[in-house]
């Protein structure tokens, strides 16, 4: 299982890369190998402000579909606009392509409650 040093990671499987104000976010390669092949992906609203635990993306496979949360507060400032031709990048490359928002943090402190890359380790077992 790929779980890359310098993220922070939730026990619902979401990853978070923290830049600056800015947090990326997507699912781990955990979470995208349960989901099996992913074939849609809506990732939530540019301008919309979510709460820590807000249902922020939907993700549909051939297996299930899956609510997405957001690991942290903030306003949407981005999303990954190709998941919509291509929702297959979530499986490909969970860590890279193949994330889904970006927000702008209000409360850069609630990341200190994620786990590290150790931490979510553990969590798998």
């Amino acid at each position: 299982m790929n779980i890359p040093e310098g993220y922070l990671y939730t026990d619902n499987h979401e990853w978070v890369l923290i830049d600056g104000t800015k947090a990326k976010i997507g699912i781990t390669d955990h979470a995208q190998h349960e989901l099996t092949e992913v074939v849609y992906a809506e990732p939530p609203e540019v301008g919309v402000e979510l709460s820590k635990g807000d249902m922020m993306a939907t993700l549909e496979s051939v297996k299930a579909t899956e609510e997405v949360f957001s690991p942290v507060s903030g306003r949407v400032i981005a999303v990954n606009e190709r998941l919509g031709d291509n929702p297959e990048l979530v499986n490909e490359d969970p860590y890279g392509e193949g994330w889904l928002a970006e927000i702008e943090l209000s409360d850069p402190e609630e990341a200190k409650a994620l786990l590290d890359s150790a931490g979510y380790s553990a969590l798998l077992g």
